[in-house]
């Protein structure tokens, strides 16, 4: 085995800029490119007693001892490979993205090398221009007013897999770019942000143009009713039309955080149209999904489209933002990542887990007290202590929760999950005709939010109006089908198909919730009694057994505390299922003394 050491190390990460295009358009002809830009690299990076380390896809690795030398190789790499490209049809130039740093490396006999100094370096890369060169701060320090190269400080940077943010230069110096100048990058927004590139019309049909910008125009409108999320407008992003930029430069171009792009293929009487959610920072898909289609009504179809896609993106950024807040260190937390952090306790689903999202809630609040977001879900934990059964007051819990709400709103009445949650706190008060009308309005604000279309069916569920419930809680599941809070959505779901009669698919529901992360109690709750229902006691005693595992003091006198003014017709379809699973009944207890 190759004996490693470390030591301290100038990187030199490089890769193509659009080299799936290029690829795309001609296989042969790109190797080829590629194959020449390498001989460029080689042939400085010997000159610059530097050694390659690996060429692996479109990709050029390499290792200094000096990061003067790195630097300066950096820059001959890319004026000669401007100079070739002068002489090159514009689309087949071949852009390199360059990045440097200084860092620890683990080196390895075979020359192999590791470290977070490398995975530095390739983040440095990603944020440089095309034709471009990135420097990380510590490679700066060291080369500043050693060479020819000006440098512009673009700020810190996130990046992946490394805990602490990335201070970046780009080299600015004439002469030391290669085929694209360097733009003015702009500084991202205070809070998550995204660009809907427009579509990509692959049908050959000039007629199709204005249903392809209609998707992505309305899907600008769409993500605007996230309050959360900052949308880049239509004319920033419409001038990319007809172009294929690379996403990185548009997330710097523009100032964002993610891109979605996509593309629109119609073929006789089908379409087909494609999505993905890419990160701008470092060019990796977070989501991508393809939707075919009937080809009828028009309009309809782009809504339905936009609905759906706009409903699947959303979680998708909610998890990639609590995931970034997760990473980054305690001491650069501001008001987002504290709220983030909540977020992640908060569908934990555990009591410890709510308190400490409380905490963190609480905490954003101080820092920023006019942030909506922190006081909707500081409401939100104080409904979870409600209706988990964490609370030792649940009309206390259910006050504070309409408290939070309702100061939400007050900052906000454009954000739709503030009355969301002002909704589901009033249906848990019994106050359905008020929750209905919040939830009304939540959906009215942003009829893409899976979690208002669950909550209106669970108050519809509440009320006995078992067949509206389904229609809202199925729309839930399809317009979020990887929410946090699936197991719930399949629970009320189970519970509504169960008061139609439908016990089959309520099984089937229940015990797909059951597989979920994050399980509460109260898919146990609709198991049991769907399974007791269609007299199968045995496995309904056993489901019963693991409800008391969860939550020993269950009663039909704690459900009612819970779910204030719930309908008599779903109490007894719910309870009927578990006495004869075995739930003592407290009816015939008293009968028989």
């Amino acid at each position: 085995m190759a004996e490693a050491k470390r030591k301290l190390a100038a990187i030199l990460a490089a890769d193509v800029a659009g080299y799936s295009r290029l690829m795309g358009d001609n296989e042969r002809a790109t190797v080829t490119a590629l194959n020449a830009c390498r001989e460029v690299f080689r042939t400085h990076i010997s000159e610059h007693d530097g050694r390659v380390v690996d060429t692996a896809g479109d990709s050029v690795l390499a290792v200094f001892d000096s990061v003067v030398e790195a630097v300066q190789c950096a820059g001959k790499v890319q004026a000669a490979l401007g100079a070739r490209n002068r002489d090159l049809p514009e689309d087949r130039r071949m852009a390199f993205r360059i990045g440097v740093n200084l860092g620890d490396i683990i080196e390895q006999d075979d020359g192999t090398i590791y470290g977070d100094g490398v995975n530095v370096a390739a983040r440095l890369e990603s944020l440089a221009e095309p034709g471009g060169i990135c420097l990380s701060g510590s490679a700066h320090e060291q080369v500043e007013g050693k060479t020819e190269h000006g440098f512009e400080d673009i700020g810190e940077h996130e990046v992946k897999n490394i805990a602490r943010p990335v201070r970046a230069y780009h080299i600015v110096a004439d002469g030391q770019v290669g085929s694209t100048e360097p733009s003015k990058s702009l500084p991202l927004s205070d809070k998550p942000s995204i660009a809907v590139l427009p579509f990509d019309n692959l049908s050959g049909d000039p007629e199709q143009e204005y249903f392809v910008d209609g998707i992505a125009e309305d899907l600008i409108t769409a993500f605007s009713r996230m309050r959360w999320l900052s949308v880049t407008a239509r004319n920033s992003t419409f001038s990319y039309k007809g172009q294929s930029p690379d996403v990185r430069q548009v997330g710097r171009e523009l100032g964002i955080r993610y891109v979605l792009e996509g593309s629109v293929r119609k073929g006789g009487k089908r379409v087909r149209i494609s999505a993905q959610l890419i990160d701008a920072g470092d060019g990796n898909h977070i989501w991508a999904q393809r939707y075919d289609r009937e080809l009828e009504d028009i309009f309809d179809l782009q809504d339905e489209i936009t609905l759906t896609i706009a409903g699947a993106i959303e979680p998708e950024l909610a998890k990639t933002e609590r995931e970034r807040a997760q990473r980054k260190p305690v001491e650069n937390l501001d008001a987002w990542d504290l709220c983030q952090r909540g977020l992640w306790h908060l569908w934990q689903y555990t009591k410890d887990d709510n308190k400490e999202a409380q905490r963190l809630f609480s905490r954003a609040i101080e820092m920023e007290p006019r942030l909506a977001t922190a006081h909707t879900h500081l409401s939100y934990s104080h409904h979870f202590d409600n209706t988990m059964g964490y609370s030792d007051s649940p009309q206390q819990s259910i006050a504070l929760a309409e408290t939070a709400a309702k100061q939400a709103i007050a900052i906000d009445d454009k954000d739709a999950m503030a009355h969301c949650t002002l909704g589901r706190v009033l249906t848990v008060s019994g106050d359905y005709p008020a929750a209905i009308a919040e939830l009304r309005a939540a959906i009215n604000l942003n009829p893409s939010l899976a979690l208002a279309h669950h909550s209106l069916g669970f108050a519809y569920m509440l009320q006995g109006r078992g067949a509206e419930a389904v229609v809202e809680l199925e729309l839930a599941r399809r317009l979020s089908p990887h929410d946090p809070q699936m197991w719930l959505f399949e629970t009320l779901a189970a519970v509504a198909h169960m008061l139609l009669g439908q016990f089959e698919l309520a099984e089937q529901l229940a015990r797909s919730a059951i597989r979920r992360p994050g399980v509460g109690f109260w898919v146990h709750v609709a198991l049991a009694s769907v399974l007791g229902r269609v007299g199968r006691v045995k496995e309904a005693r056993e489901s019963l057994a693991k409800l008391f595992e969860l939550k020993p003091d269950f009663s039909q006198e704690l459900f009612e505390s819970i779910l204030i003014g719930v309908d008599p017709s779903l109490t007894d379809t719910i309870f009927d299922g578990l006495y004869k699973a075995g739930l003592p009944d407290p009816d015939r207890a008293a009968g028989s003394d």
